[in-house]
């Protein structure tokens, strides 16, 4: 039977997700709610003007068009509850029930969850209170990592290196609510040291399947330096996770997190990442779950990913995914954010964007839009984090040079990129 499928989001994970779907013979149509530019371009797809976050919107719509699946990209409705919404109408939804969902809502709630079940996580205390919160600050050694709670679209983290800057922090977040109620509570946490990783899995209450490892680039400035964003960057695969880590990481993190949620009664359909901090010793920590796929991080994945998605997806509801066999492109990609300039802060969107005509035949190239939108046929940006243009190559160093090459070819008034992505592995 082929599907009508809904995808929920705008982003470049959505867009991603939707050029994948396309190419599955089990699809009839695709909906992406609200989309963007580029997935209005894609085959057998259409974009719907339903925000992502109204949920009984998504919900009439969906019973309306017969919809047989749908997959959802970004944090907030599944925070909200979107799955237990179509679960009453008896529809299939991607993505975790609220409660499961929490594992990504409430920093709080995951620390605790991770130290009940034993998972490797840094130490922590959770404030309130602005004044307690300081004190703590006073009498442990800096740096230090303040986090709001709730979600912050990546941007509630800060490493304070000095007092100073984790005063004003904590006030920021607690007494003037800089990201509203997501940070009326904080975590303040040890600060780690090494590389960070993306390992994410398919879930299924009792069940996982492994995908491709990804590294993302976090912070605007090269180097790794400056403002946290959604991410400027990422590749996959991670060349220093062998067959020994990727088992160390599978028995320390993945399965007793499966595990957790299954003995602490939460129901966990969808995707499941764990981002992880491994030091030279290679010994991990998890620095925070999500629960659903990572952006910039789905692009070059899904380039990468020769499987069916849809029949991955549908066997996670079937309870046969942890015996899935994978296909994977051999070769690795790299995927390099074009955003605002401004952009994690204030910047202008509505400016025409060029070139993106000069590769829609370039070989192993993929350009995934974020914040873009057409007006008569123009694309337009509409968003911080833009374009993410992504590339395949024989190794990183040749994907690097191919995403690069792309990106020369794109221009707007205000672009800008990172340099570097890659560069802690590109030698």
């Amino acid at each position: 039977m082929r599907m009508n499928v809904l995808i929920v989001g705008s982003g470049g994970r959505e867009h991603a997700f939707t050029w994948k779907a396309s190419q599955s013979d089990h699809v009839e149509k695709i909906f992406i709610a609200p989309g963007n530019a580029g997935t209005s371009l894609e085959p057998k797809a259409e974009n719907v003007d339903i925000s992502a976050s109204d949920i009984d919107a998504l919900v009439s719509f969906a019973e309306k068009e017969n919809i047989d699946l749908v997959i959802v990209g970004p944090e907030d409705p599944l925070v909200n509850g979107i799955t237990d919404a179509f679960k009453k109408v008896g529809i299939n939804c991607f993505g975790p029930e609220l409660l499961g969902a929490q594992l990504e809502g409430s920093k709080d709630f995951a620390k605790s969850f991770m130290e009940k079940h034993n998972i490797p996580t840094a130490s922590y205390r959770s404030f309130t209170d602005a004044d307690k919160a300081k004190k703590y600050i006073q009498q442990n050694e800096l740096p230090l990592v303040i986090k709001a709670d709730g979600l912050a679209a990546g941007k509630g983290v800060v490493i304070a290196e000095d007092s100073q800057t984790a005063n004003k922090t904590i006030d920021e977040f607690i007494s003037e609510t800089k990201y509203g109620d997501a940070s009326k509570k904080i975590i303040i946490e040890e600060f780690l040291t090494g590389q960070e990783l993306s390992y994410i899995a398919m879930v299924n209450g009792t069940e996982y399947l492994a995908l491709a490892t990804s590294q993302d680039h976090k912070t605007i400035g090269e180097g790794d330096v400056g403002f946290n964003t959604g991410g400027m960057g990422a590749y996959s695969p991670v060349p220093f996770v062998d067959n020994e880590l990727d088992n160390k990481i599978r028995k320390e993190v993945i399965e007793p997190t499966v595990k957790g949620l299954s003995e602490d009664g939460i129901s966990f359909r969808g995707f499941l990442y764990a981002g992880l901090m491994i030091d030279s010793s290679l010994n991990l920590k998890v620095l925070e779950y999500n629960c659903r796929f990572g952006d910039p991080e789905t692009q070059p994945i899904m380039l990468r990913l020769k499987s069916d998605l849809i029949e991955m997806i549908q066997a996670c509801f079937s309870g046969s995914i942890s015996h899935f066999k994978v296909d994977w492109d051999q070769k690795s990609a790299m995927g390099i954010v074009m955003s605002s300039i401004g952009y994690p802060e204030s910047y202008e969107t509505g400016k025409e964007i060029f070139g993106l005509d000069r590769l829609t035949e370039r070989k192993n190239t993929k350009v995934f839009h974020s914040g873009t939108r057409l007006e008569n046929n123009d694309v337009l940006t509409n968003g911080g984090r833009v374009l993410c243009v992504t590339a395949l190559g024989d190794d990183l160093k040749q994907s690097n040079r191919n995403a690069y090459s792309a990106v020369q070819e794109i221009g707007w008034d205000g672009k800008y990129y990172r340099k570097d992505i890659g560069f802690r592995v590109i030698k």
